[in-house]
């Protein structure tokens, strides 16, 4: 929480992914809204989901933006082409 109220603080916390980065290179900007899928009892879906037809496979409720590039998720998008798809696996 303090490194959303204090600039210093973010830019210290950030240097430590990107050594480079200076406080001058940041400009303030609103917070972004994402849409967040819900369950059918109206609860909120906490995580990835999956919905597959004949020939579509999507990726539904990526809840955040730094996950829908992660390895596992790749993994299990690979592996439901696989099984799902003939012409994916090249059979």
């Amino acid at each position: 929480m303090w490194r959303s109220a204090s600039k210093r603080a973010f830019v210290k916390a950030l240097q430590k992914l990107v050594p480079a980065i200076r406080a001058e290179h940041l400009e303030a900007a609103p917070a972004g809204i994402r849409a967040q899928a819900l369950l059918p009892d109206g609860g909120m879906m906490d995580d990835f989901a999956f919905q597959e037809s004949r020939r579509i496979l999507n990726v539904v409720n990526a809840p955040s933006p730094a996950a829908t590039a992660s390895i596992s998720v790749g993994q299990a998008i690979v592996e439901k082409m696989a099984a799902h798809f003939d012409w994916f696996s090249g059979a």
